[in-house]
């Protein structure tokens, strides 16, 4: 068997089937598109449910692809075992109702023997115990022995999930000799030892299984296969563990660099080693594909990711930041096959590289948090950390269970491990239930798909605002209806229409459908499968019917107004760009014809001058009247010209490529200005954080702008009448103003002082002494913390061995401060603890050292009962 790469062998099979007639789709994004029912693509056939679903057409009958996925259930395994990964990448080859059993058979055979070079000998297949036919092409056609097909049950040559596609499975194993076998005479596929692997699933759908569990024969059945490249690699390769393929063990040896450890010595360091290995060639796909670290959903499988590798870069010895520079290592062995690895190298290292910096903070959080639990197991005497309490360190602030177990091993302490375990698996079952669920609801049909099935219809908006169009279905409370009267809420499909539906950030259009004796209303429009638009609206007049001719004009104002918006959107994006870096990249945005949203990533607030600069070039370019050119051309023609694609938005292979002169060029679907100068004036009237890493940039133009510009001009000269000058003075004004304001609040401070320190007297009398400390609990009114501190430094002066806690209340706000003098805490007076029982009486929280600590409420009528547990406090409190 001749040894090849990982990278070989990925291109034979695509070339293989590329001979074949496939047409071979390059890897969809890891971050599902229009699929609620997965986090993560974790299949070669995931991104391909339209086409099985008859949801969209696929570009060809016969596809293949190299699909990059990540899979997280068995997480605590990875690094652990040779086979477990999170990231991996499917082959795959597809028929969507072309060719079936045989030519799959057959071509899958051709390809192991004489492409690969596997012995004959060594491979075994195995079928559905019902599925005779697939016996006979195993044995009769490709000569396959009898006694080396084995057929499987329902649970292992069978594919289904719940209702709807499903089939038997056939699947191709490798033989790695008896040294991996049970010793068994019966071992054979199926068998639970290493001796037989499986690694090209062929999954025959050829039946419809309704809610009765009764399937029912597909007219057209499908044909969908799977081989993990890796584990192929392994086979060809003749290595035992995938982290021992050439591309991974590229990676592995840069992390043994890194941590100058040696791999294959110490079993401990080997799992971290390999940990590492697998989760920096996940992430850097991940943040690749535009997945940013966040608390939910798929980015906070990242974090989870990123943190656990940069965990065990810490159990190796490693102390600085190091996973952004294994980037390069992935990038080295990965990058031909993916080029926007390369593309977004920058970006890539530079998120790892933060969020590696912010795990520093959680683990000195998780410190603080874990030390206060063990101040509390010695108070109560115990040794054993609660499962409750170690899953919250994990859960919330992503503190492993092993440092968890190491700290409290210096303490001569231990955790609850099996509560622990017992909180993982509730947290498991959660997640399980809830893919379940979503797995089901991912093939169930849209109704509205269902009924406009077999309809086409053509968009013709890009160039006409009104069209002579036809009929083709009127949809009422979810049926198909033969007509409408006034009233009557309905969604209409056209023949050919002018309205652009829902898509690309972009708001649908609005408009009527009118003919001589009827009038709709539309408010809406959305996208169907094969591109029908469906017009959301409401009979206003008369009965409309099916097959009737009518005239559909969208609201011509207000889709230019979108458009200027979506032209302003591409500028803008390359304004950031220039102005921030070439990071920025856009994370979503939305078009309406009264503002634009973009978001975008970047790790830090814009500063005002930044913010000036980007409406400065975005200007700049509306001014220089630049032609907008749209062409439509390939996919690969589109790259090859420099257009900007969007992360994880899914593209055919026929695109509209939007340049605006030679400054920006972008993949886009959308209605757009055809010159720049059409937008009129751009204008940013906000800029925020929507989540970690990601910043949001709010915008106008054209009119909008101009009746911004006429709101603001009118507020200005209200703000001047009442200032009583003028327009142009108000700045001066405005100075006059606040240093009147200085000076009287300074005024103000002296005379509160001075009233505080005259009730100095009043307040040292209200001392008591206990055990020759002279304790102060006063209520003071209307003082802030600043006065509240001046007064607390005046008394301690004064009384000498003294504790002095002191309340205040103000603007609705409550201030307590505690100061101890050096005699008083060697007494052991703690002022950050006892001000923080005083202040939780009043609803409220603080801290500080056992001299001075200070602390907020949020009840002022708590105040003279929190101050009345001081002298208990101080009781407890001295030794």
């Amino acid at each position: 068997m001749e040894k090849m790469s990982l990278n070989e062998i990925r291109k034979k099979f695509l070339d293989f089937f590329k001979s074949k007639g496939h047409y071979v789709k390059s890897s969809y994004s890891l971050v599902p598109q229009n699929d609620k029912s997965l986090l993560l693509i974790n299949a070669g056939m995931a991104p391909l449910k339209p086409y099985f679903m008859g949801i969209e057409t696929p570009p060809s009958t016969r596809m293949a692809t190299c699909q990059k996925c990540i899979r997280t259930g068995d997480i605590e395994n990875v690094g652990k075992t040779a086979r477990h990964a999170t990231f991996f990448e499917m082959l795959g080859n597809f028929s969507f109702g072309d060719y079936f059993k045989e030519e799959s058979i057959t071509w899958g055979w051709e390809f192991c023997t004489e492409h690969l070079k596997m012995p004959v000998e060594k491979l075994w297949v195995s079928i559905y115990e019902e599925d005779d036919e697939a016996f006979e092409i195993w044995n009769k056609k490709i000569g396959v022995p009898e006694e080396k097909i084995v057929r499987l049950g329902k649970e292992d040559n069978f594919w289904e999930i719940g209702t709807g596609p499903c089939g038997p499975c056939s699947e191709i194993y490798f033989d790695r000799g008896e040294e991996y076998g049970c010793g068994s005479k019966d071992c054979k596929p199926g068998c639970d030892c290493d001796r037989y692997v499986e690694f090209w699933n062929h999954v025959f759908t050829q039946f419809d299984k309704d809610e009765n569990g009764i399937c029912h024969p597909l007219p057209k059945p499908n044909i969908d296969t799977g081989m993990g490249l890796e584990r192929v690699a392994c086979i060809i390769q003749n290595v035992d563990s995938i982290f021992e393929i050439d591309t991974i063990k590229h990676i592995l040896d840069g992390v043994v660099k890194i941590a100058s450890k040696k791999y294959g010595i110490s079993e401990k360091d080997d799992i971290s080693i390999r940990i590492i290995t697998d989760h920096i060639r996940a992430v850097t796909f991940m943040v690749g594909d535009g997945i940013l670290p966040s608390n939910e959903g798929r980015g906070y499988v990242l974090r989870r990711l990123l943190r656990r590798a940069a965990r065990h870069g810490k159990l190796l010895g490693i102390e600085s930041s190091f996973l952004n520079k294994l980037v390069d290592r992935v990038i080295e062995v990965s990058g031909e096959a993916y080029p926007e690895l390369i593309e977004r190298r920058d970006y890539i290292k530079k998120v790892i590289a933060i969020e590696e910096e912010r795990f520093q903070q959680t683990i000195d959080q998780g410190m603080e948090i874990l030390r206060e639990f063990i101040q509390k197991l010695k108070e109560n005497n115990e040794e054993t950390l609660s499962g409750e309490n170690a899953f919250k360190l994990y859960d919330t602030y992503g503190f492993p269970l092993d440092l968890t177990k190491e700290i409290l091993e210096e303490e001569n302490m231990k955790v609850d491990e099996k509560a622990f375990n017992e909180e993982m698996e509730k947290q498991r079952e959660r997640a399980r239930s809830a893919r379940e669920e979503l797995n089901e609801a991912g093939w169930e049909s849209d109704e509205l798909f269902d009924l406009s099935e077999g309809i086409n219809s053509k968009f013709v908006g890009y160039d006409e605002y009104e069209t002579e169009s036809k009929i083709l279905a009127i949809i009422r409370d979810k049926e198909i209806v033969d007509d409408a009267e006034k009233g009557d809420e309905i969604t209409i499909i056209l023949d050919k229409t002018p309205f652009y539906p829902e898509g690309g950030g972009q708001v649908g259009d609005r408009g009527k459908i009118y003919g001589k004796n009827f009038k709709i209303e539309i408010y809406d429009c959305k996208k169907g499968k094969n591109n029908i638009v469906f017009h959301i609206g409401r009979v206003v007049e008369g009965k409309v019917c099916i097959n009737e001719n009518v005239k559909a004009s969208i609201d011509v104002e207000r889709r230019i107004d979108t458009a200027r918006n979506h032209t302003a959107t591409h500028l803008l994006h390359k304004a950031l760009k220039e102005v921030l870096g070439g990071h920025v990249e856009q994370a979503g945005s939305l078009v309406t014809p009264d503002r634009l949203r973009f978001d975008f990533t970047h790790f830090q607030g814009i500063t005002n001058e930044e913010i000036e600069e980007i409406e400065k070039i975005v200007n700049k370019k509306i001014f220089e009247s630049i032609k907008v050119d749209i062409i439509e051309t390939s996919l690969d023609n589109a790259k090859k010209m420099g257009a900007t694609a969007l992360f994880g938005e899914k593209y055919g292979q026929v695109v509209r490529v939007v340049s605006i002169g030679e400054f920006s060029r972008e993949l886009c679907g959308g209605t757009h200005v055809r010159n720049s100068s059409e937008i009129s004036l751009f204008k940013i009237i906000s800029e925020s954080g929507v989540a970690a890493g990601v910043r949001r940039i709010e915008a106008i133009t054209g009119r909008a702008v101009y009746k911004y510009m006429s709101e603001i001009n009118k507020k200005i000269k209200n703000i001047a009448v009442a200032l009583k000058t003028n327009v142009n003075d108000i700045e001066n004004k405005i100075e006059v103003l606040n240093m009147e304001l200085k000076n009287l609040q300074k005024e103000n401070d002296i005379l509160k002082n001075k009233l505080a320190s005259s009730s100095l007297d009043e307040i040292i009398n209200s001392a008591e002494n206990i055990e020759g400390i002279n304790v102060v609990a006063y209520k003071l009114e209307n003082l802030d913390m600043n006065s509240v501190r001046n007064l607390g430094d005046k008394l301690r002066d004064k009384l000498g061995n003294s504790f002095i806690v002191l309340g205040s209340e103000k603007d609705g706000k409550v201030n307590f401060i505690a100061m101890a003098s050096d005699e008083a805490v060697k007494k052991g007076i703690h002022s950050g603890k006892i001000i923080k029982e005083v202040a939780s009486i009043a609803g409220g929280g603080g801290g500080g050292r056992p001299n001075m600590a200070q602390a907020g409420a949020k009840d002022p009528s708590k105040i003279d009962k929190a101050l009345s547990k001081v002298k208990e406090l101080v009781l407890n409190s001295i030794k």
